[in-house]
């Protein structure tokens, strides 16, 4: 799953030297983990590349290793000693069983950071063994109860969100961590899972149970406590817009020739529009079928209200703002039928370091014999551990 891939990509990114490790014939999972259409992107007899893999690996070396040959664990504890910081994600308890864990690592680097994304459930608990994958966390963590339309089923969202805000966490704190081996010299673990993170997400609903026992219920895309805020259908697709106080609701009404609805006493303010959400969404759906979206967006252009359409893929990345924000980024891979691919761009900009994408995800175990070369193995050494199994 990409947590920890995206965490490493976000440090990649941000300039750090990352080296993954992988299984010598398996590789990391998501390299096999390809749509319907992407035999159009790899070259014939390619099963080591897939889009999900190419995005979250990129910045990055990779080096197979078998972690199940004492010699294996042996490079890994002498490469650990060169390092900075270990991100892992495996099941709680794994590392130490095969002799890696964060003990063995502080005797060949006393200051090391060990990041562990400690499976779906954290490193203690009752179900810290348990597996768990991103959308298991978010139906047990409460996103699944939230997330689709109010009489429909439960519904995970497009993407892995549970997965990358894991993977978002994990990074924040590992700097952290580095900021505080620079004030007193210590290393230390640094441990989360995907059912914290989710719990942590469920941000203003947690705090309405938590607070006035308020059990939470899907809204598809409305809003619990601000009305309106919503996805509008138009004549031929979708308009989402927002009005989060009296000012905007008022320009709202202006804007759809409904100054007498913003007269009406059921919505003089958010409190009456809550109780009222159903009589004021229909007067807003009338309205927004009577014309397609391009004309809407021609009539709330320049406004100031917060609005904008449903995009496709497409439109997304034919997108002004994508392109000027420079969120699209050709990068040399040879996997590539084409000879390149495109993936996503920095969503930070810095006014001074610029984080860059400097290479594409690499091959399965394309560094390894160069970054054993860089911890001191000469060739012989190299080959011997080749026919071993051990890269």
């Amino acid at each position: 799953m990409p947590k920890g891939p995206f965490c490493s990509q976000i440090l990649a990114d941000y300039g750090a030297e990352v080296l993954k490790i992988e299984h010598p014939s398996i590789g990391d999972d998501t390299r096999s983990w390809r749509t319907d259409g992407e035999y159009k992107i790899w070259k014939q007899g390619d099963t080591k590349s897939s889009a999900y893999f190419s995005n979250v690996n990129r910045n990055k070396r990779s080096m197979t290793l078998s972690l199940k040959h004492r010699e294996g664990r042996d490079v890994l504890l002498r490469l650990i000693s060169h390092a900075d910081v270990v991100i892992d994600n495996f099941v709680p308890g794994k590392l130490d069983e095969l002799g890696i864990g964060y003990e063995e690592m502080q005797k060949v680097k006393p200051d090391i950071i060990h990041a562990s994304i400690s499976g779906g459930y954290g490193s203690t608990g009752p179900y810290s063994k348990r597996a768990g994958y991103d959308v298991i966390a978010a139906a047990e963590a409460g996103l699944l109860h939230i997330t689709g339309e109010s009489d429909g089923r439960p519904m995970k969202p497009g993407v892995g969100l549970t997965d990358m805000c894991t993977g978002l966490y994990l990074h924040g704190a590992i700097l952290a961590a580095l900021r505080s081996r620079d004030l007193n010299g210590k290393g230390q673990q640094v441990d989360t899972s995907l059912f914290e993170t989710q719990v942590s997400l469920l941000a203003n609903v947690a705090m309405s149970w938590l607070n006035a026992g308020q059990e939470a219920r899907r809204w598809g895309t409305a809003h619990p406590s601000i009305v309106p805020y919503d996805c509008f259908q138009t004549a031929d697709s979708y308009f989402v817009v927002g009005a989060v106080n009296d000012r905007q609701f008022s320009s709202l009404c202006r804007l759809l020739g409904l100054e007498s609805v913003a007269r009406d006493e059921r919505f003089v303010d958010n409190g009456s529009r809550v109780k009222n959400r159903q009589a004021l969404g229909d007067a807003l759906n009338a309205k927004f079928l009577e014309k397609k979206t391009s004309d809407w967006l021609g009539v709330f252009e320049g406004s100031g209200m917060p609005y904008g359409p449903i995009n496709s893929m497409e439109q997304v990345f034919s997108h002004p703002q994508t392109v000027s924000r420079a969120m699209i980024v050709e990068v040399e891979d040879e996997s590539a039928q084409s000879g390149t691919t495109r993936i996503l761009g920095i969503p930070v900009k810095f006014s001074k370091d610029k984080p860059s994408i400097r290479s594409r995800a690499p091959q399965l175990g394309e560094h390894t014999e160069l970054v054993l070369g860089e911890i001191g193995l000469v060739q012989d050494e190299i080959a011997r551990l080749r026919r071993d199994g051990v890269i």
